[in-house]
Order: structure tokens, then sequence, then C-alpha cells
């Protein structure tokens, strides 16, 4: 399916505006926290950039459904957390500060990371397919232009005026909200003949995605004795990935608005799942 002029132009803008904001949150300390508290920061490192493509290349296998929409999983799957993440942990009673390093440090990973595994998932699931793969390089740039060029400018801003910085977060993750609710209404409306299907097929699988890492994610830094409120950033950071990323590369970069489907639907289906996290984790930490 050919990609629109929204998805071209105002995807890519909406998101560049995303990630302004989460920039507009960060520190060159939250880099550096890796080297400082590494055993909570390594393990969910791992989780989200090993584990998660494998559990979604799993999920988007085992479930019946096209191969677009199993494309859609692995795009999912391929993504960083995002700002949500970090503001759920915070509500959760999650180690913030750990969660806000995931993201940074996972976001700049990913740069590489999703090539790579989007390299390798459209081999298997759409060879021979109509999707043309674009190339590695141009991929790269690409997401380095929608995701780390607006970071660093929030994390510039931050640093000079931290004033401004926090006076902009507040409206910045309002525009967020309404530019990804903006994102999600397009898509359905475009796609309104065979929403219902897509919903059937990838609805499920997405939601599976959501529970079974946030419960992996947990149950792995348990086993590694991390403190309670770093299990509960471990497991969020890696149950909650960044929907607005994955739309932007399935629709602008990919040119499959199909694809796109599935992080649309977990965009949604993870302020359900994040609610209830809400109240099991706050409740888990109190004790």
């Amino acid at each position: 399916m050919e990609s629109s002029l929204a998805s071209q132009l105002f995807l890519p803008a909406a998101l560049f505006l995303i990630m302004l904001g989460l920039g507009l949150s960060l520190m060159v300390e939250d880099f550096r926290r890796v080297i400082v508290q590494p055993r909570g920061a390594l393990l969910g490192l791992g989780v989200q950039l090993v584990l998660l493509p494998v559990v979604g290349f799993v999920i988007a296998r085992t479930f019946p459904m096209s191969p677009e929409l199993a494309m859609g999983i692995m795009v999912l799957a391929a993504c960083p957390g995002g700002a949500t993440s970090n503001l759920i942990t915070w509500l959760a009673r999650g180690d913030a500060a750990l969660s806000v390093t995931l993201t940074a440090v996972s976001s700049v990973i990913s740069v590489v990371t999703i090539p790579l595994i989007l390299g390798l998932s459209m081999s298997y699931f759409l060879d021979g397919g109509e999707i043309v793969r674009p190339p590695a390089l141009q991929m790269i740039l690409q997401i380095v232009v929608i995701t780390i060029v607006p970071v660093s400018i929030g994390m510039a801003v931050r640093a000079r005026a931290p004033g401004l910085a926090e006076r902009a977060g507040g409206p910045m993750k309002v525009i967020s909200a309404v530019l990804l609710a903006v994102i999600i209404l397009a898509l359905v409306l475009r796609q309104r003949d065979e929403i219902v299907g897509f919903f059937v097929q990838s609805g499920p699988a997405a939601l599976t995605l959501n529970l079974v890492m946030m419960s992996v994610g947990f149950g792995l830094a348990a086993l590694a004795r991390l403190p309670v409120r770093q299990r509960i950033s471990v497991s969020i950071e890696g149950g909650l990935q960044n929907g607005t990323l994955g739309i932007a590369i399935a629709a602008g970069i990919l040119g499959s608005e199909v694809m796109a489907i599935p992080p649309a639907i977990y965009s949604l289906i993870m302020f359900a799942t994040g609610a209830g996290a809400i109240v099991v984790f706050s409740r888990l930490e109190s004790r």
C-alpha cells in the first residue's frame, strides 16, 4: 500500500515534536547511570533490545495474521520505550531515574538495532512481497532524523535553559498525547473498511506482547534480586514501547499503513495495561 502525504510529512513532524519533548526531560547524567547502576540498566536493556524482538517474533509467528500485520508486530518489538513508560513508571512508584535511563540509552542504540531487526523480519515475513525494503543506511539516517536529532535538541535546551525546559515539559506532553490520538484516528479512518478484521488479527497479539514482556521483565528483575522499584521499572520499560515511533517507521519509512495498525492498536492497549500496572505495582511497592 502506498503511503499517503500524511504518512510522509505529518507523521515524521509529529514524532519529531514528541521526541523533542522527551529530550527536554533528559540529561547527560541519565546516560552515565548505566555505569553507576549497571545491574538494573544492563538487565533492562537486555530485556528491551534482545528479549523483546525474540518474543515479538514468536508471537508474530504464532498468531494467525497477514504478513504485513506480522511485520507490524516486529516493528513494534524493535522500538525502544518512550516518554509514556517514564510517566507510568513514576506513577507506579518505580525507579523513575532508571526508567529514564533505559529510554534514553535504548533510543540511541535502536538507531542500529531497528534496521537490523526489520531487515531480518522482512526477509522472513515478506519474502517476495510487495513492500520494498529501504537500504539500511537510508533507514538509519531517517531514524536518526526523527529520533536522535530532536532528543539532542531537547537535551541541549534542558542543559542551557532548564527553566524553559521545565515550563515546556507539561505542554509538550499534552501535545504528544493529542498528536498520538490524531495519528491513530487518521489511520483508523483510512483503513475503516478493514479495521475490524485488522483488530481481530493483531489486537490479541499486541496485547500478548505487552503483558508477556511486562511479566518477563519483572520476573527476570526479581531473579536478579533487584530492588522492588527497579523491578517495576524493568517491567514497564520492557512492556511499554514507543508506539508512535512504530507507526512512523511502518507508515513513513516502510510505506505501509497496514503495518502501522499493530503499533496503533498497541498504543491504545498500553494505556489500559499501564493503568493496571500503576495500581498493582504501587500497592506492591507500598508493602
